[in-house]
């Protein structure tokens, strides 16, 4: 049967900060949390219903659905415990893709297009900046600092140190992948070459680099205004227009067919 009204909108809107890892993380809560929990309900109802047939001189079998009930809980609880480090981190990681969207959306007004979780296969860059100095993305690290010692962050222009422990998957690699996938989708796009650089932010630690800045940078997020503002202009008004009319149309062509999946 034909619907008989529809959407007003035409497009999908843009997606906003951390959008991949709110997604993430409510799958993760349906699938380890409210899923073994809705279980351990049931089983508990069905307990509950038992006893009641056994109060009422019904004849019951509480002991069966008692012991169903209880490994449900079990079950419930061991899913809900396992998980929980991972939903902290999740929700940590949305908190501070948030807080570096709504900071970097303040360089609208210097000339930036900002885009925010820009969805690949299987793979997502947290923020895009396209503008006068030329086309940029940003990978957010929001990671723990620990309670006391070496709360800093280290790059010697090659490898990154984060307070005393390097990561077991690097960010720079990461970061460098990014900005490659979106040249060359932007080429495919325009048929022109934009030159990506890939910026790697940590909210919340000091970042002392030790190695300069060429084709990568690490920094605190308020500290990447004026990075920006020292670099020449290398794009007209019109090629920032033509970079960020096409990621736009793909981004949203991306959420059409993420929609009909």
């Amino acid at each position: 049967m034909k619907p008989k009204t529809r959407s007003p909108l035409k497009d999908k809107p843009l997606r906003t900060p951390g959008q991949s890892v709110a997604e993430e993380r409510e799958e993760l809560l349906e699938n380890t949390v409210s899923q073994p929990l809705m279980l351990a309900l049931f089983l508990m109802l069905l307990a509950g219903l038992e006893w009641y047939r056994l109060y009422f001189n019904v004849t019951p079998s509480p002991i069966i659905f008692s012991i169903g009930a209880g490994f449900g809980i079990a079950y419930a609880v061991f899913r809900i415990y396992r998980n929980l480090p991972r939903l902290r981190s999740l929700r940590q990681a949305i908190e501070g893709e948030k807080v570096v969207g709504q900071f970097l959306e303040r360089l609208r007004q210097d000339g930036f297009h900002v885009f925010h979780d820009v969805v690949g296969d299987g793979f997502n860059v947290d923020h895009v900046l396209i503008g006068p100095p030329g086309v940029f993305t940003v990978e957010t690290k929001t990671w723990s600092k620990p309670a006391s010692g070496n709360a800093e962050v280290v790059f010697d222009g090659q490898t990154l140190k984060i307070g005393s422990f390097s990561p077991d998957r690097d960010p720079i690699v990461q970061a460098k992948a990014q900005a490659s996938w979106l040249k060359q989708l932007l080429l495919q796009s325009t048929g022109r070459t934009f030159e990506a650089r890939p910026v790697i932010v940590f909210p919340g630690w000091f970042v002392a680099n030790s190695g300069g800045f060429r084709d990568l940078w690490v920094l605190e997020p308020k500290a990447l205004p004026s990075f920006l503002q020292n670099e020449p202009a290398r794009l007209s008004p019109e090629d920032v227009k033509l970079a960020s009319f096409h990621l736009s149309r793909l981004i949203r062509a991306t959420e059409r067919e993420r929609s009909l999946n």
